[in-house]
């Protein structure tokens, strides 16, 4: 064999162990694109996405589902492949909620591909995927996401808050909460579900609050209203009204002003409601006593050492006032003269005491601290009338949070909106533990206070309109101005007017606390408009928590209930029989991808369709209705 033959094999073998090693290159390099790309198995990148359908519940503290995932649908067109856009848009605008006009403008858009509407729920879904299929359509593209729905539409939307287009918490609870919230690898490297955040709020005491808020809002043609229902005893937030509210199934449909929680977030000034406040830290370091007597002449006058006039008004001339009459009749001047008895500083300290210009930490994202200056920074005319509610602004948070000091002899409790973050099991994570109570009222001063205030429903008092034959209120209206930024000064026309209560006024086991910003109407005063829907939801929750009153005979017994745990229908080859499930348990079948459902109402099933035994097939549409 010739030299040249040899020399000719050898380069043949090096060509192909070349050609060889490049298509491995190739291959190895396009695996690793793909990988990278696609969420691959193998050494994932390190920003890898989880599967955001095991996000974790957002539960009321009853274990009513408030967040729950699902699978929604992202419908898109490609304009160069539709035939007939007039034909769709005719056909779609219906199942799309859109008018015709806006899809064909959306379909003459110079980009290849453009989105219709997103986050679109899986009934709808199904109608859109059938008609595709029934009209042969082309261009029409319906991508499957994961999503969130919140069975209960906008009720405490603020508080829950939402998630965005990668099922990310964007407000709320699911913001605050979203590292919980979210999926997470165990040390076992495996992806298991998000956690569930158990929430203070009881669901039915929130839909009794937001009922008579939204009468607030409509009958007083208000900007916003807010109440709330706290349990002094531990800081815990049963329900809390905001409004106007939102749907946050349809969150980027409404204004976005509405999507923060405004009683941690707003600060305003209290007006006479802080009296409270200001008078009982007055009582507690012994500056006054409940004999005192200052005197109203329908004006607090002071002049300083420069010579400044200082003039502080009264709605009345209530003539020789004590602390009891100072907080009955709202007296600004008696207030005012109170105030004179303690150096700034002391009285700084001792309204920062009860939680003001301070964050309460009650769990919600963009809390205010208020506003509170230092005592370095006030006028003359500052301590006189911080006492009455002015130069001062709060939080509803804060307001309740100094509330509770009042309401339980004493003891200052922080407000709180989470119980507790638990596995999907229940399996316990971590309490959401509030600052450690502490004191900062004697006792008997508190429970002087709560008397003074069970004078407000009386006929002399402001809050006459709370009064409740058979349960005792403790009471304080207010009524503040707000400042008109044009000119820097208070306006005249634009007020809020608030109120509140502790019930029963001897051992108050709820708290209630209303504000009606800029009511327009007959009137803009506390006492006038806010006092009877304290009155009203004062009523509600008695009956619904079982408070004992006067009419109600209570009886008490040791018997035990047993409740038989029902679980989740078995869906077979056949319609199961739904009737007396709640749809609590009945949520979690929405996962499902094989069964269509459509629910309406509250409370457990009482009517199904098809009956319970039909023959289950792809196009069956199981109808609930509870009640």
């Amino acid at each position: 064999m010739s030299a040249e033959l040899i020399l000719d094999k050898n380069t043949n073998r090096r060509w192909l162990g070349f050609f060889v090693a490049l298509i491995a290159v190739v291959f190895y390099v396009g695996f690793r694109y793909g990988e990278l790309m696609l969420g691959m198995p193998g050494n994932a990148p390190i920003h890898r996405r989880f599967n955001n359908t095991e996000r974790g519940e957002i539960l009321d503290r009853n274990g009513r589902i408030l967040a729950i995932n699902t699978q929604l649908g992202d419908v898109g067109i490609t304009p160069s492949k539709i035939k007939n856009i007039d034909e769709i848009a005719g056909l779609f605008a219906p199942l799309l909620e859109m008018s015709e006009e806006s899809i064909i403008q959306r379909a003459n858009s110079t980009m290849d591909f453009v989105y219709l509407r997103k986050k679109i729920d899986q009934i709808t879904i199904r109608k859109i995927e059938a008609l595709i299929a029934e009209k042969h359509l082309l261009g029409i593209t319906v991508d499957k996401v994961p999503g969130r729905i919140y069975p209960e539409e906008s009720l405490a939307a603020q508080i829950i808050g939402f998630t965005g287009d990668e099922n990310i918490g964007l407000e709320g609870i699911e913001f605050a909460f979203d590292d919980d919230l979210r999926p997470h690898i165990a040390p076992n490297g495996e992806t298991v579900s998000g956690n569930q955040v158990v929430l203070t709020i009881d669901a039915n005491i929130q839909y009794i609050l937001e009922g008579i808020a939204e009468r607030a809002l409509e009958e007083n043609a208000a900007e916003a209203v807010l109440l709330t229902a706290m349990d002094p005893r531990t800081g815990d937030i049963l329900g809390s009204a905001s409004l106007p509210g939102f749907n946050p199934n349809k969150f980027s449909e409404s204004d976005s002003r509405f999507w923060a929680f405004r009683p941690a977030v707003w600060a305003y000034e209290p007006g006479s409601v802080f009296k409270v406040f200001s008078m009982i830290s007055l009582l507690n370091g012994d500056f006054v006593t409940p004999s005192t007597m200052f005197y109203c002449n329908g004006a607090y006058e002071q002049m300083t050492k420069q010579g400044e006039r200082i003039l502080i008004k009264c709605l009345a001339a209530h003539g020789n006032v004590n602390i009891r009459d100072i907080i009955m009749v709202s007296c600004n001047v008696g207030s005012g003269y109170a105030s004179d008895r303690t150096s700034s500083t002391i009285f700084y300290n001792r309204i920062q005491a009860l939680g003001f210009g301070l964050k309460t930490g009650c769990g919600a994202p963009g809390e205010s601290a208020g506003f509170l200056r230092s005592p370095e920074r006030w006028s003359a005319r500052s301590k006189p009338t911080i006492a009455m509610g002015q130069e001062i602004a709060v939080s509803a948070m804060q307001i309740l949070k100094a509330a509770t000091a009042v309401a339980t002899d004493g003891v200052l409790h922080a407000p709180r909106l989470v119980l507790r973050v638990t596995e999907k099991d229940g399996k316990l994570v971590r309490e959401y533990i509030p600052a450690e109570p502490v004191r900062v009222i004697k006792p008997e001063v508190s429970r002087e206070m709560r008397s003074y205030m069970r004078e407000v429903t009386s006929v002399f008092g402001t809050g006459w309109r709370a009064f409740i034959e058979d349960i005792p209120l403790a009471v304080k209206t207010g009524t503040a101005q707000i400042v008109d930024p044009l000119t820097g000064g208070y306006s005249q026309t634009d007020f809020i007017a608030s109120c509140i209560a502790m019930l029963p006024e001897d051992n108050p086991l709820i708290v209630l606390y209303i504000t009606i910003f800029k009511p327009k109407g007959e009137s803009y005063l506390g006492g006038r408009i806010a006092a009877p829907y304290i009155r009203n939801a004062a009523e509600e929750l008695v009956n619904y928590l079982g408070i004992p009153r006067g009419r109600n005979t209570q009886y008490s017994h040791t018997a035990t209930i047993l409740v038989p745990r029902h679980e989740i229908p078995v869906i077979g080859s056949t319609v199961p029989d739904f009737y007396n499930f709640s749809k609590k348990q009945i949520l979690p079948l929405l996962l499902r991808d094989d069964v269509k459902f459509e629910l309406s109402g509250d409370g457990w099933v009482r009517r199904q369709s098809p009956a319970p035994g039909t023959l289950l097939t792809e196009n069956t549409v199981i109808r609930l209705e509870f009640e």
